[in-house]
């Protein structure tokens, strides 16, 4: 199973990482090919050190079973979306706020930091609360596939 698991972690950073980075530098206008791909690379290595340090697969558990809920049940699954959401999303677009605040100050950009957070916070959620609700059973699926194959 650790193996199942280690795949599905680098499939959810990386469609993650890939989807949230392309949103943020749309949604500031700012979407160029080399800032796109360091911020990508950004996100995907911080996604990856967080999925090693924050168990929120073991919490979203914990409260399913707490609340009664059937595993794999659509309730079971919009709570397992928002506990993860809870857990990645608000330190992930923090970092890179503050990143690309850092890069457009120093070329001197006069930009309020607070409203450009809060407004990629708000977009950053509701984003990876959807995605973390529609791939997780679209990824069992191909890994199951594989297995499978094996």
């Amino acid at each position: 199973m650790q193996g199942f698991e280690k795949k599905m972690g680098l499939l959810m950073g990386f469609s993650m990482s890939f989807v949230l980075t392309l949103v943020g530098m749309s949604s500031a206008g700012k979407l160029t090919l080399p800032g796109f791909l360091l911020s990508f690379t950004v996100s995907f290595l911080i996604s990856l050190l967080a999925g090693k340090i924050i168990p929120a697969k073991k919490i979203a558990a914990e409260w399913t079973r707490k609340l009664n809920l059937e595993p794999g049940s659509l309730k079971a699954r919009l709570l397992d979306a928002l506990v993860t959401d809870l857990a990645y999303s608000p330190f992930m677009t923090l970092v890179m706020v503050s990143i690309a605040y850092f890069q457009a100050t120093s070329h001197g950009a006069k930009i309020p930091f607070i409203p450009m957070l809060l407004k990629s916070e708000l977009i950053s959620f509701a984003v990876a609360f959807v995605l973390g609700f529609v791939l997780p059973p679209l990824f069992v699926k191909i890994l199951m596939k594989d297995k499978d194959k094996e």
